[in-house]
């Protein structure tokens, strides 16, 4: 049962994945993202026109963005199989993966805030619009932690049989690097650095769903070598 749990909490890693895809892409259609730049009229009548995808993408956010809570348990409790116990890495991991579905879920109620009646004064959209792409950009440097200590443990696990393979943890620390760039919204309003620029907005996006899926899959590997080593049969489990 208890590793049953833990693949059905990676699993939960997919689910939210999908709902992400679902809310921000397929009903809020936020990809591409507005222009910094674009008037207060625009902004207002892209929500207008958007009102019901996006209300519903807050929805389908609200229902399922908790379940990345048990994947980022599972992935702590894997971590903490590397440090022989809860460590400082273990625990960094957790504690920043708890801002992660907020970073996603508050941002998204505040666009939902600016749609919600389609007659408010444009200026007024204009500044939630700001805000939710301000935050939901701008924040996800605290993701760069979470991402940069779970490729350090990969790096430290001197185990002969390693939770997670070697190249995982250069995978994270490109990853990491990669999210870097959105902090910088803040200060551009046009270019690569701003909200719809490439290094804010479009390479953390891709580092992201790169780095989704491959801990996925490597989580599930690192559960199933767990299980073998309860059950008395510490094999190396096929590298992927």
């Amino acid at each position: 049962m208890k590793f049953r749990l833990y693949r059905l909490s990676v699993w939960c890693g997919v689910v939210v994945l999908v709902a992400f895809v679902v809310a921000f892409t397929v009903l809020g259609k936020l990809t591409p993202p507005v222009s910094p730049q674009a008037s207060a009229q625009s902004v207002a009548d892209t929500l207008v026109r958007n009102r019901t995808g996006i209300l519903w993408a807050v929805v389908i956010m609200g229902v399922f963005v908790p379940l990345f809570y048990p994947f980022a348990v599972v992935t702590s409790l894997q971590m903490r199989r590397i440090e022989g116990g809860w460590g400082l890495l273990s625990m960094v991991q957790l504690t920043t993966a708890v801002v992660a579905p907020t970073g996603w879920l508050y941002p998204l109620a505040v666009y939902a805030t600016a749609a919600y009646r389609p007659g408010r004064d444009p200026q007024l959209v204009l500044l939630l619009s700001d805000q939710f792409w301000l935050t939901y950009v701008g924040v996800a440097v605290i993701f760069v932690v979470n991402v940069a200590v779970i490729g350090l443990s990969a790096l430290l696990d001197r185990r002969a049989n390693p939770v997670f393979p070697r190249w995982f943890a250069y995978l994270n620390f490109v990853c990491a690097i990669a999210l870097l760039p959105g902090v910088f919204v803040y200060a551009f309003s046009s270019g690569p650095l701003a909200w719809n620029g490439f290094f804010a907005m479009m390479l953390p996006a891709l580092a992201f769903l790169v780095w989704k899926v491959t801990m996925i899959v490597v989580l599930l590997r690192a559960v199933k070598s767990e299980e073998l080593e309860a059950a008395g049969q510490p094999k190396a489990v096929p590298a992927i």
